[in-house]
């Protein structure tokens, strides 16, 4: 007997933005449900958000309360044009972007692509350093209503909103198509040359750019203001300044601008959601590759762990070796530590000793960069690149419980881990030393440069050895490798802060030799730093490992995600 299929009484409800917003909210009070560090150290990066915000809100409103409109549009093009530049770059160096709502978990449901897009860009709203730029560049509207009375005000308020949804679509763009890029081989290796040679590029645009505005007029900046206030960058901020100062004509051209800019943001990442929906990447099609020789064991091992016993630390240093190199998340850290190793010390060492801009002779340097200042910068390269193993374990996840079935030793484990990293680290920072040697015109100081590295990234690795297994926090399971959950974006600024302290801390012999031995340093510099370094990362891992034994079930379940 057939039985009648009833058709439904009322329509099914369509699924708008309001759900995906509901749903980040629900998910992200279950993740701080039984979680109350999380939850402290969300109430923190709150509040030390809108102090942040509140300053930059009276800043932005400066202007204006001193009645004096000759900078305000100086003021809105380039804070405007920095925060957007920040939005865009700083989720692929540091932050990475909250991925509450993962979209590969959309990836079976009928949703249409503008549906999931403006219901993951309505959710992408929903975050504290959204509402932190709101109060921030609210100044603007103040500086505006000031000068040009209610309607200004009201433009402005308009440009603040379309700017803020600007920066959060270029975030969610930009890390997207990235995450994309990074999943496909054919280009990872082209991903790490680019943002090398961008890091490269940032400190000599600084130290010209500092040059440059130390030695002109104030006014003179007030023509690229109104270039960058015709931008993407700078429309959206300069739209209610322009009212203010008569030129009411501007603001409809800036704000079409704006969201011109904003409609193409977001179909640029539609279309690479679809590709974070699957985890793929268009890879083209599949060369033929030579068989592999030697046995299953010796397939096991990367060509650069070739010198490695076949036992069972060889085998972990391998296996870590290959997942740094494959997992998009690991590589992305690895390109972070290139971008900063380059950038940092361009910037102490070039940024800060007085160049001088002249029309004749180009930059000449006002002053002699001393072995203690370049040991100094080399000290903060070196705790930056070990401080990527903070959370080290969270990298593997659920994935660690074969860790723990196995009983590996904790001594073992970390040794292994340590040396894997390593392996991608130390040329790096070899490089760094040798480029700055060879720009500071001192290629006798590369010696003492490298043992001060040395020496800081092993301390570094011991510090941070304890920071993984004490502080461990879970990481999405999301392909995208900058997504971040809600509150860990918090836990990761704090535990890198505390990370980098004790690793300076640690270091302070190294900056106390280099300032008693004098000259002596250039050369017992290499020596001094390697022993201090390997001796210090052996200690730790033999210290931290104890700790890893007791509390493998705890990690566990720190690293494993919540569902």
């Amino acid at each position: 007997m057939a039985v009648p299929v009833n058709a439904p009484t009322s329509p099914v409800r369509r699924v708008s933005a309001r759900h995906f917003v509901r749903l980040k909210l629900r998910v992200m009070g279950n993740n701080f449900r039984g979680q109350g560090w999380r939850a402290a150290l969300f109430v923190a990066g709150s509040l030390i958000g809108l102090w942040f915000a509140v300053g930059a809100f009276f800043g932005l409103a400066a202007p204006g309360l001193a009645g004096d409109d000759r900078y305000a549009l100086l003021i809105a093009a380039f804070a405007g044009g920095l925060t957007v530049l920040g939005w865009l770059l700083l989720p692929l160096v540091f932050f990475g972007v909250d991925e509450t709502l993962d979209p590969a978990r959309f990836a079976l449901l009928p949703l249409t692509r503008r549906t999931l897009v403006t219901g993951l860009f309505a959710a992408a709203l929903v975050s504290v350093p959204t509402v932190a730029v709101l109060v921030a560049l609210s100044g603007l509207v103040v500086t505006a209503g000031v000068f040009g009375g209610w309607a200004a005000a009201l433009v402005a308020a308009v440009g603040v909103v379309t700017g803020l949804l600007l920066c959060v679509a270029a975030a969610r763009a930009v890390t997207s198509a990235f995450a994309s890029m990074l999943r496909s081989r054919r280009v990872r290796d082209l991903a790490a040359v680019l943002l090398a040679v961008a890091a490269a590029l940032l400190g000599p645009l600084q130290i010209a750019g500092l040059a440059a505005i130390s030695d002109t007029d104030w006014d003179r900046l007030s023509g690229l203001a109104t270039v960058i206030g015709w931008t993407p960058l700078g429309a959206p901020w300069t739209a209610g300044i322009d009212v203010a100062q008569g030129r009411a004509w501007a603001a409809p051209l800036k704000l079409l601008i704006t969201v011109a800019t904003i409609v193409a943001l977001l179909a640029w990442w539609s279309r690479s959601l679809e590709s974070a929906m699957t985890g793929t990447a268009s890879a083209g099609p599949t060369r033929g590759r030579p068989e592999a020789t030697g046995g299953a064991v010796a397939q096991l091992f990367p060509r650069a762990t070739g010198w490695l016993r076949r036992d069972r630390f060889g085998a972990l240093v391998a296996r870590e070796a290959r997942y740094w190199w494959r997992d998009a998340r690991r590589r992305a850290n690895l390109i972070t530590i290139a971008v900063v190793g380059l950038f940092v010390p361009v910037m102490v060492n070039l940024g800060g000793q007085g160049f001088s801009l002249d029309s004749e002779q180009g930059f000449s340097l006002a002053g002699d960069t001393s072995p203690l200042l370049v040991s100094l910068s080399m000290l903060f390269v070196g705790l930056l690149a070990a401080v990527t193993l903070a959370n080290q374990f969270g990298f593997d996840g659920s994935s660690y419980a074969a860790n723990v079935v196995a009983g590996i030793p904790g001594r073992l484990e970390l040794r292994a881990r340590m040396a894997a990293f390593s392996l991608y680290v130390l040329p790096m920072l070899a490089v760094v030393a040798v480029v700055i040697a060879l720009v500071l015109g001192e290629p006798t100081w590369i010696g003492f440069m490298a043992g001060t590295l040395v020496a800081t990234y092993g301390v570094g690795l011991a510090v941070n050895s304890f920071v993984s297994v004490l502080g461990a926090y879970s990481l999405p399971e999301t392909s995208n490798p900058f997504a971040m959950n809600s509150g860990a974006g918090v836990a990761k600024s704090f535990l890198t802060l505390l990370a980098m302290l004790a690793t300076a801390a640690a270091a302070v012999p190294m900056v106390l030799a280099a300032a008693l031995l004098g000259d002596a340093w250039l050369w017992l510099g290499l020596p001094l730093g390697v022993a201090y370094g390997v001796g210090g990362a052996l200690l730790g891992s033999y210290l931290a490992g104890d700790v890893l034994d007791r509390r493998r079930p705890e990690l566990l379940a720190l690293v494993t995600p919540r569902r």
